[in-house]
């Protein structure tokens, strides 16, 4: 954590991979620059190698991940902060690789309509402690990264994605999908293009769960 909060290291890993950390570099509500930088993988550490290379390891595995994919951000008018910010909300919110396009064209249509993202891993983070569930006073945090509060991508990413969140975050799925909701029992997904589908399949898939569940717990 003193590593990555090193200015000076920062500094330095900024001009050796400017494509990839020059807007993170630019934003200025970060909690830290390089968080969703360090690219989630297996690494072999000897015990020769500094804490320094092992780090820059990390961003420069992330760094060849998102090279592909620079001219299509480019072309969506979005840079690879907000990509990758993108990508770690559908890191967290979806599992399979269909769930990860469909919830990314959820994001972007959205975005779209000028609505909020409403994700709920965005409040967990803003909180700075995990959450099963996230209730109506959670989503009161007053900070950049909650995306109930504030409009647009987010200050920056709540996690360091996949290379399967990354590039679901570039190529969502065509949809007109404008909610989801997921089940947390079950890990389902369910999808709904207007406000009025979203409450009825809550109604029906999560309410109703929650409630067998307190009274089986009851019994």
């Amino acid at each position: 954590m003193d590593l990555i909060q090193n200015d000076e290291f920062v500094e330095q890993m900024g001009e050796k991979y400017p494509d990839l950390l020059k807007d993170a570099l630019a934003a200025e509500e970060t909690r830290y620059v390089l968080e969703g930088y360090l690219f989630p993988a297996t690494y072999d550490i000897f015990e020769e190698k500094t804490l320094e290379d092992t780090v820059e390891q990390m961003i420069s595995r992330m760094n060849q991940v998102v090279q592909p994919y620079l001219e299509v951000i480019s072309e969506r008018n979005l840079n690879v902060h907000e990509i990758l910010t993108l990508a770690s909300y559908i890191e967290k919110e979806g599992v399979s690789e269909e769930d990860r396009e469909l919830i990314s064209g959820v994001f972007y249509n959205r975005l779209e309509e000028g609505m909020l993202l409403q994700t709920d891993p965005s409040v967990s983070y803003a909180l700075g402690e995990h959450r099963e569930s996230t209730t109506y006073k959670d989503l009161e945090v007053d900070s950049p990264y909650n995306t109930y509060k504030y409009s647009g991508i987010g200050a920056g990413p709540i996690g360091s994605p996949s290379k399967g969140a990354i590039e679901a975050s570039v190529y969502p799925a065509e949809t007109d999908y404008l909610y989801f909701l997921a089940d947390i029992h079950t890990g389902n997904i369910y999808y709904a293009e207007d406000y009025d589908e979203h409450l009825r399949l809550k109604e029906e898939y999560i309410d109703n769960n929650q409630y067998i569940k307190i009274k089986s717990i009851e019994k």
